[in-house]
């Protein structure tokens, strides 16, 4: 106890770990700060569920010290895989923000009673030229259907919910940002390519026929709050419920006849716009 009391050899002490931290820890973690390595890093802004292009990211080296453990430094763990969140420029990509499915939030919310489907569009004026948005209550016309080429207007698919409309390089288009430096590329990225629909499995399977026998359009009916959209989801439920009583009815009278293909329709709803 008596050694930690002297003064000299409390110095001497103090001296030794200093000269420990500066020739030897200090040394070892600069080297360590020093080394590089190569890690993948956004270049620019890519939401959450997008589908991962080279032009979204780059390889850089920086130093290792002090890098997450799961940060990616190959391209090809990144490119072609799903963001799961939002990545700004410089962001590095961990493994935790890509997955290799997508993870739409409009597909998350599935619960078992809808269904999504994405049906080809064949023109750019089938899909509204680029104009339709998620969230939208559209209305889908079928042409040149059938050996007779009729064009329908299906009561079935009278309204219609939008999930999303998405690009040839499996992007949502308005999840496309404008490119200041190449405004022409920008615009050919919002072309959609298909529409992915919140239908039931009649509608699904209508829209399955009339794709592969015709061409489909879309038209748009509304575009407001969630609230007055659902006023024409349920106009148009209000058509399935009164064609399945109409069945049960038939069938307990013994008749054969099918129901009333307008009914159900109605008009549009009085408060929905």
């Amino acid at each position: 106890m008596k050694l930690f009391r002297n003064r000299t050899f409390l110095a001497l002490l103090a001296i030794l770990l200093a000269a420990g931290l500066c020739f030897g820890i200090a040394p070892a973690l600069s080297k360590a700060s020093n080394r590089q390595t190569q890690i993948v890093r956004a270049v620019k802004s890519i939401p959450e569920g997008t589908a991962v292009t080279k032009d979204m990211v780059q390889t850089v080296s920086v130093g290792s010290f002090g890098l997450p453990a799961n940060v990616l430094k190959a391209p090809e763990n990144v490119v072609g895989k799903y963001t799961t969140a939002e990545l700004q420029p410089g962001d590095y990509i961990l493994s935790t923000k890509v997955s290799d499915k997508s993870q739409s939030p409009y597909l998350s919310s599935l619960d078992g009673t809808k269904q999504a489907i994405s049906i080809e569009i064949k023109s750019f004026a089938a899909g509204l030229s680029g104009k339709l948005q998620p969230g939208d209550v559209v209305s889908m016309i079928v042409s040149n259907y059938g050996q007779g080429k009729r064009t329908l207007a299906p009561p079935e698919l009278k309204y219609v919910k939008l999930l999303a409309a998405t690009n040839a390089q499996g992007v949502d288009t308005d999840q496309v940002k404008k490119d200041e430096k190449d405004d022409s590329a920008a615009q050919n990225q919002s072309i959609p390519a298909t529409l992915t629909l919140l239908v039931n499995p009649e509608q699904a399977a209508k829209l399955v026929d009339y794709a592969a026998n015709g061409s489909l359009y879309a038209t748009l009916v509304y575009r407001g709050t969630e609230e007055n959209a659902d006023q024409y989801l349920q106009a148009q439920q209000s058509y399935f419920d009164t064609k399945d009583d109409e069945a049960v009815d038939s069938a307990q009278d013994g008749t054969t006849g099918t129901p009333n293909s307008t009914a159900g329709t109605g008009g549009a709803p009085t408060n929905g716009r």
